[in-house]
């Protein structure tokens, strides 16, 4: 068994399923096996996004070994071990994250155990928590506008006097920085420059370097002038989505999960982030002799549909594959 997908993308998670093993639960933690049906005599695989302390405490009373196929991702270890000394140190850890999303839920599970904790989406919800440590908001907004996303016993008038700040791993990098500045600036001003490091720890060390090199890879290639972008990945998986809103500033981009969503040269089924829905778009492609296309992909998708998809377009376009090929070997 898999605790929940190995990874948010579903050409690994069907060949997993092709394989005979089934997810115990699904990505927002609703139960799909029954727990009275998993045995001590099972094998149970935490998957790259670790899981919460409950769920880990039950599978040890199942008798079920949580360490020899425990496969949470090393950096998502690190940023439980950062907000664990941030803990014994009584700092408050603010996670940047979406709240549904397993890992934001294990990292949350993890982080309350030692220390007050409260999950931001985004830069919104990060101008809330900054007015709230100026005092520009009354304290008892924290509970209306924090609701569900804070720890037991959660005092804003003490818990918002050392901050640190950690992220959900494939979170925007640059998003997860520019809030962390915010809240600094937040305690530079209500204490003063001189008493910074005493409210607000440094916490850069966390940022996810593979993400965040994904991340960069996409900034770059929005410098570039295409005439469309093709995103693929699972439409669930959090890092594939934000490279696709980095490169839809930028160029028309459609975020699909292979290459059957390229339907022909005048159609492709696309996931639109906006509506959360797949949709069909017609003559996506410009009426041009020459079409500069940006493709990238999710840090969760295999090689092998990648290269679909790169083949698939080729072959639309009429373009010598082969020929390609051997000038990229070059």
């Amino acid at each position: 068994f898999l605790l929940s997908e190995m990874i948010h993308n579903p050409v690994v998670n069907s060949d997993l399923q092709e394989r005979g093993i089934n997810f115990i639960m699904d990505n927002y933690g609703r139960q799909l096996i029954d727990w009275s049906e998993i045995t001590s005599e099972d094998v149970v695989i935490i998957p790259a996004f670790g899981t919460t302390i409950e769920t880990e405490q039950l599978l040890k009373e199942k008798g079920i070994d949580v360490v020899k196929y425990n496969t949470t991702c090393p950096f998502v270890e690190k940023v439980w071990n950062r907000a664990a000394s941030l803990g014994k140190n009584n700092y408050t850890v603010v996670i940047h994250g979406k709240l549904q999303h397993e890992e934001t839920r294990a990292t949350f599970s993890h982080t309350k155990q030692n220390t007050a904790s409260v999950i931001i989406r985004d830069l919104k919800e990060a101008k809330v928590l900054a007015e709230l440590i100026t005092g520009e908001r009354n304290v008892d907004e924290f509970y209306s506008c924090f609701d569900g996303k804070y720890s037991k016993e959660f005092n804003p008038e003490k818990d918002l006097i050392r901050v640190g700040v950690v992220n959900q791993t494939t979170m925007l990098a640059s998003e997860t920085q520019t809030i962390a500045d915010l809240l600094k600036d937040a305690m530079k001003k209500k204490f003063g420059e001189e008493n910074l490091s005493d409210h607000f720890a440094d916490t850069r060390d966390t940022l996810c370097y593979a993400t965040n090199d994904n991340q960069s890879a996409t900034i770059a290639l929005a410098n570039e002038n295409a005439d469309l972008a093709i995103v693929i990945g699972g439409y669930n998986s959090s890092n594939t989505s934000h490279l696709a809103e980095l490169l839809e500033q930028r160029f028309p981009t459609y975020f699909i999960s292979g290459a059957e969503s390229i339907i022909s040269g005048e159609e492709i089924k696309h996931f639109n982030l906006h509506s959360s829905k797949i949709i069909s778009t017609k003559n996506y492609l410009p009426p041009k002799e020459k079409i500069t296309i940006a493709v990238t992909s999710g840090a969760s998708c295999p090689d092998s549909v990648v290269d679909a998809v790169i083949n698939k377009i080729l072959i639309l376009l009429g373009v010598d594959h082969k020929l390609v090929t051997e000038q990229l070997g070059k």
